[in-house]
């Protein structure tokens, strides 16, 4: 998931006294802007907050797990020497076999661990399947009128051609904002008529002066392709006279393709927030401690009666009375 950054972050900018009243583009586009930051600034801190929950997490559960992973892997030598020994019928080969082709899959996949070694050894390959088994069985149907079938396969055209068109405009669309969010020329030249320093020739020095400087700002965000500084300063009335209707229809442009970001934004954020019912460490603090509390103390339990079943299985009578209480509930390991 990632979020649009398409726009950098603002700059400060000094504060200026307004000469002329903000017009409805410039305040939409500064409420759209504050509208990215912020959600912006919602999703940095939901991913520093879920960041350091994971940490604290696995600083708590680490030690434990790695535990019940050494644990569940000390059980391999002794299974493997059993399978050398000769001592094993049969059905107690095949046992073994999937004692220890269960413990590489709960390994692999309650841990993560790379059991792949294990199981190219033991686990069974796949059994082929006959060419008759992989092809389905026909079921004869009544066909339609060749009429029908003309009608509804230009029904199936129509609606595709309707779909492919809504779906290009979309992207076009989205296109176009994106390569607009990354363009600073459009910007540049709209500021470069509205506050250069011919504009105030006709002023006293301050005037010039300040002019001249604000012009050697944006020039300098241009040189840095700071789009939104420049944004910024489009959005800032300084002039004796409101911004132009060119500068204007460039504003709304842009609020437009900030409104679509944001909903990006706003929809990524709402997938952030969804728990993960596969991640122990999401759900609220009471729920997360609850958790964390019940997982620990199953590993170390788990770990405790690995141990000991490790020392069993050394023993060819432990191990087959073992194997005869599995057989006896059905399970295929531990």
């Amino acid at each position: 998931m990632t979020i649009p950054s398409a726009l950098p972050q603002r700059q400060a900018l000094p504060e200026r006294v307004a000469s002329q009243p903000a017009s409805p583009a410039q305040l939409a586009y500064r409420q759209a802007m504050q509208a990215v930051d912020d959600l912006r600034e919602q999703m940095h801190r939901l991913r520093a907050s879920q960041a350091a929950t994971r940490q604290a997490y696995w600083q708590q559960v680490g030690p434990v797990a790695a535990a019940a992973v050494a644990a569940r892997r000390a059980l391999y030598e002794p299974l493997e020497i059993a399978l050398t020994d000769g001592y094993l019928s049969r059905a107690e080969e095949t046992q073994v076999t999937e004692l220890l082709v269960h413990n590489a899959r709960s390994l692999q996949e309650r841990f993560g661990e790379d059991e792949a070694a294990i199981l190219a050894r033991y686990a069974p390959p796949l059994p082929p399947l006959e060419e008759e088994e992989t092809l389905p069985v026909a079921v004869a149907s009544p066909s339609p009128p060749p009429h029908e079938q003309a009608a509804a396969a230009a029904r199936a055209r129509r609606l595709q051609q309707r779909q492919q068109a809504r779906a290009g405009q979309a992207q076009a669309a989205a296109t176009e904002n994106q390569a607009l969010l990354q363009n600073t020329k459009a910007a540049y030249r709209q500021l470069a008529r509205l506050h250069h320093p011919d504009r105030a020739a006709q002023a006293d020095a301050a005037a010039q002066q300040a002019q001249t400087a604000l012009m050697q700002r944006i020039t300098a965000a241009y040189a840095a392709g700071d789009l939104a500084a420049l944004l910024s300063l489009l959005a800032t009335t300084d002039g004796p006279t409101p911004p132009s209707a060119e500068a204007e229809a460039l504003l709304l442009r842009y609020t437009e393709a900030l409104a679509q970001q944001q909903q990006q934004l706003t929809e990524q954020l709402a997938t952030a927030r969804q728990p993960d019912a596969q991640a122990p460490w999401s759900g609220t603090e009471k729920q997360q401690r609850t958790r964390l509390r019940e997982i620990k103390r199953s590993l170390r339990a788990e770990t405790d009666y690995l141990h000991q079943l490790a020392r069993q299985l050394r023993e060819p009578a432990s191990l087959r009375q073992v194997l005869r209480e599995l057989a006896a509930i059905g399970a295929a390991g531990i």
